[in-house]
């Protein structure tokens, strides 16, 4: 497996520096937080475009995937929110990232069944496009759908190969699966995994990797047990927790966790 880290733990970090942490800590890729407070985002001149992929390629450092806010089950008009993907999927082009990540983003009034036609539906409609592009859009275990097994009622009826899954092992926990129920329900549609760890249920601050109770040995067991060989993406939320640790000061210790965890699996 191939490991990387998001800039959500890097908030507003100018990309060299964000690119000299990965090759100082031998990361071999990130994912880039899209949002205007970030320096990668859909907002980008073509020439800037340009430029953030020159730069990644000259590190030698392999763009994970552009982490979008699109809510494909928010209730709504469907045009502004597959306008929305679709411009993060060009993004997502233009800039050599294979993965597009959005958010479920249910209305809770709404019944489970009404939510999961609508972001079946939105994803259906970028699907084509993502296609043409190269590019798959995933959509991520989280809010109104983080559990594999809500996740695929939305996957299932879209059906198609350039739409699928990040896992986020903290709300699939959190969601009461075990991650065994969680692969067997993503595996045919996953595409990357996100790893993290937290105090408890009810405390969810980020802490460095293997100091809290997410399941993350039972995580890699079960991706090694069924030779998944795709990426794990550490997302450290220092955005949304600014008293924590940097990650910079723990990425060398984070990947020395991982490594433990795939050599203790092999």
């Amino acid at each position: 497996m191939k490991l990387a880290f998001s800039t959500l733990g890097v908030p507003g970090l100018p990309l060299p520096d964000v690119l000299a942490l990965a090759t100082t800590h031998g990361y071999h890729g990130i994912e880039l937080r899209a949002h205007p407070e970030e320096p990668v985002h859909p907002g980008l001149t073509t020439a800037q475009r340009a430029d953030v992929a020159a730069a990644f390629k000259a590190a030698g450092v392999e763009i994970l995937g552009v982490a979008g806010y699109a809510r494909v089950a928010a209730p709504g008009e469907d045009g502004p929110v597959v306008d929305a993907v679709r411009a993060l999927v060009r993004l997502a082009y233009d800039i050599g990232a294979p993965f597009v990540r959005v958010f479920p983003g249910a209305d809770p009034d709404l019944p489970a069944a009404e939510s999961d036609a609508i972001a079946a539906r939105r994803l259906g409609t970028v699907a084509e496009d993502a296609a043409a592009l190269g590019v798959r859009v995933l959509l991520e275990t989280h809010d109104s759908h983080r559990t594999g097994a809500a996740a695929i009622r939305v996957l299932g009826p879209v059906g198609h190969r350039h739409v699928g899954a990040l896992w986020d092992v903290m709300h699939t926990w959190l969601g009461g699966e075990q991650p065994a129920e969680s692969y067997a329900a993503l595996a045919p549609h996953l595409g990357y995994v996100q790893v993290k760890d937290i105090a408890s249920a009810d405390d969810t601050t980020p802490l460095p990797l293997g100091a809290g109770v997410l399941p993350l040995t039972e995580c890699v067991d079960v991706l090694c047990r069924h030779g998944w060989d795709g990426w794990l993406c550490w997302e450290y939320e220092k955005r949304w927790y600014e008293s924590v640790a940097p990650l910079q000061e723990i990425l060398g210790a984070g990947r020395k966790h991982l490594l433990r965890l795939l050599d203790e699996a092999a």
